[in-house]
């Protein structure tokens, strides 16, 4: 008796075996974990330095150098890749696939500690490093753009506000912040009204870097140590009009402030990279999910919090997300509430 046969004998048993299977098999399916592409972690780390103001020949030569000479004494790297820019460099590192990322991150900070002995002392910001995934795509996109608040200001709601949010979202890995346009007061020094003057170019920098301080000034004690006062006196100036009065130098007896001698605007760090969205300048977000992470649920959970986003967000920033490619095809269609 084969198997046909006891399905021709017994067709309400077949009956029932059949739906049986078929409604294991729907709920089964809706348990699926679904990606675009297989979870696959290359041993991967990526350094970034940056130096504001230095040529890509200097960044290769003063910083990029020692880092790599530092480490080249780290076994199991296959390739070391670096690419140097207007004030930043960047190191790609990849390690043999059965070398442990953690065990290699450690000796990648070991070097780099190594390494800081030789970086110029004008490096203020130590480098940083972060494992990264290079066969990695971000899943979704969010651009940030307003007509009527300064770049800077949107910088602001998307590095501060959206993106520490974000990133805390279950299965995210990181949230990269694309354009970005960080506040800064830029000095442009008229150098014939400046040299008038006797004032050189460091002059200005010197009289900047001192008038600019937030340096802690201590506390005061009473008589019975009963009652300790901590003093505050910042001289940070947040704005291009508090520099403009900055005394650069005397002449004469008669002080020269800077906005005599210099256009003081209020602009952003970089004014060379920027982000485009429909032809406006626009702050991106780009969100990478974990290797275990699934798309759908990351996507959907994104969606979900996207109205309170939102609220926390004036009505003048736009808000326009959108799948990438990569997982375009593995997600249904929607769109941004």
């Amino acid at each position: 008796m084969n198997i046909s046969e006891i399905c021709i004998r017994r067709p309400v048993m077949t009956t029932l075996v059949t739906a049986s299977l078929i409604a294991f098999g729907l709920f089964g399916y809706r348990l699926l974990a679904v990606a675009a592409l297989p979870a696959v972690d290359f041993p991967t780390i990526q350094i970034t330095a940056t130096l504001p103001g230095a040529s890509p020949e200097t960044m290769g030569a003063s910083v990029a150098g020692p880092i790599e000479r530092a480490l080249s004494t780290i076994s199991g790297i296959t390739s070391l890749t670096s690419t140097s820019a207007l004030g930043t460099s960047s190191i790609v590192i990849q390690f043999d696939l059965n070398r442990n990322i953690d065990g290699a991150a450690l000796d990648v900070q070991s070097a780099l500690t190594v390494a800081a002995r030789r970086l110029p002392i004008e490096m203020v910001t130590p480098p940083s490093f972060r494992k990264v995934n290079p066969a990695d795509q971000p899943v979704i996109q969010i651009s940030l753009v307003s007509s009527t608040l300064p770049i800077s200001q949107v910088d602001d709601y998307g590095e501060i506000t959206l993106a520490q949010q974000i990133s805390q979202l279950p299965g995210v890995a990181q949230v990269l912040v694309f354009g970005q346009q960080k506040f800064a007061v830029r000095v442009q020094v008229d150098p014939v009204a400046a040299a008038s003057r006797g004032i050189s170019m460091e002059d200005v920098r010197t009289v900047l870097a001192k008038s600019n301080s937030n340096t802690p000034v201590g506390s005061i004690s009473g008589m019975e140590a009963q009652q300790n006062t901590t003093l505050e006196a910042s001289a940070a100036m947040l704005t291009a009009a508090e520099y403009r009065d900055v005394i650069a130098a005397y002449r004469n007896g008669v002080p020269v402030r800077l906005g005599e001698i210099a256009n003081v605007v209020d602009d952003v760090e970089n004014q060379l990279g920027a982000n485009y969205y429909k032809n406006e300048k626009s702050i991106g977000l780009a969100i990478y999910k974990q290797s275990n992470g699934n798309t759908i649920s990351i996507v959907d959970a994104i969606y979900d919090q996207l109205p309170r986003f939102r609220a926390q967000v004036p009505p003048s920033v736009k808000m326009a997300c959108s799948p990438t490619a990569r997982c375009r095809s593995a997600i249904r269609s929607r769109t941004c509430r």
